[in-house]
């Protein structure tokens, strides 16, 4: 790798220093979109949905783990399919250093499937994670928060997926919902985000924005077909094209 331009030390400063001031901006506005989010007005969950867990079944209000705030990864691992999305799993990859400071902020954490619990447990201990992971097979959870999508709509490549009408070839797509609980146990939904707005779990990306390649996806026709499951980067190639379940531009 070489660099594109080289310059002295003060001039470096001069634009790192105006950079500087963008990066601020952006981090102002950063701020000001985060509390727009936190006003928006929540929506009370009056369906009944039922989850398998390790523990027995459960209802979305038993999930919050005596914490009144949930966030949910809307993790794509169907009912007949032999392993999580990659793209999925390298979000997943950054949650259980999270999950003490989560917890010192109220703040539970879950991840939910179609896959039966039993599939979604094979998997779990293959990657090695700890955070909870409960399945919602046999419930209509995936699809009223629009991640799961029937074989009529696939083969149609329409879909209401990230709040618009999208062609797309999978019957499961990814996303990140928060729900809360007031005092009296009912639960609400805050917030959800799909698309690239799943990149909020992806702390990896953040790093490689820093270094001189960046996410070195460029002339990718799937912008992530070069991510692993983070056991399989050694025994597999670098992907050109294709290979991830889920793209990170929809």
């Amino acid at each position: 790798m070489n660099p594109t331009t080289t310059t002295d030390r003060e001039q470096w400063l001069a634009q790192r220093l105006a950079l500087l001031a963008r990066e601020k901006e952006l981090s102002r506005l950063g701020d000001e979109l985060a509390e727009a989010r936190r006003a928006l007005p929540w929506v009370r969950m009056d369906k009944r949905y039922l989850f398998d867990t390790p523990e027995g079944p459960r209802e979305l209000a038993e999930l919050f783990d005596g914490h009144s705030q949930l966030l949910v990864q809307h993790f794509m691992l169907g009912p007949d399919w032999e392993q999580g999305c990659k793209s999925c799993s390298y979000m997943a990859d950054h949650t259980d250093g999270m999950l003490a400071h989560l917890a010192a902020r109220d703040v539970s954490f879950v991840a939910i499937s179609r896959a039966p619990l039993a599939k979604i447990e094979r998997f779990r201990r293959r990657m090695g994670w700890n955070f909870r992971w409960v399945s919602s097979h046999g419930s209509d959870f995936n699809r009223d928060f629009g991640v799961s999508f029937t074989p009529a709509e696939v083969a149609a490549q329409s879909m209401h997926y990230n709040f618009a009408q999208q062609p797309f070839a999978n019957d499961e797509m990814p996303g990140v919902s928060v729900f809360a609980k007031n005092d009296a146990g009912e639960v609400f939904h805050t917030y959800s985000t799909y698309g690239r707005g799943v990149e909020v779990m992806m702390g990896t990306y953040r790093l490689l924005d820093l270094t001189p390649r960046g996410r070195h996806e460029d002339g990718l026709d799937d912008t992530m077909g070069w991510v692993r499951h983070h056991d399989r980067y050694e025994s597999a190639p670098a992907a050109k094209a294709g290979g991830s379940c889920c793209g990170s531009r929809a």
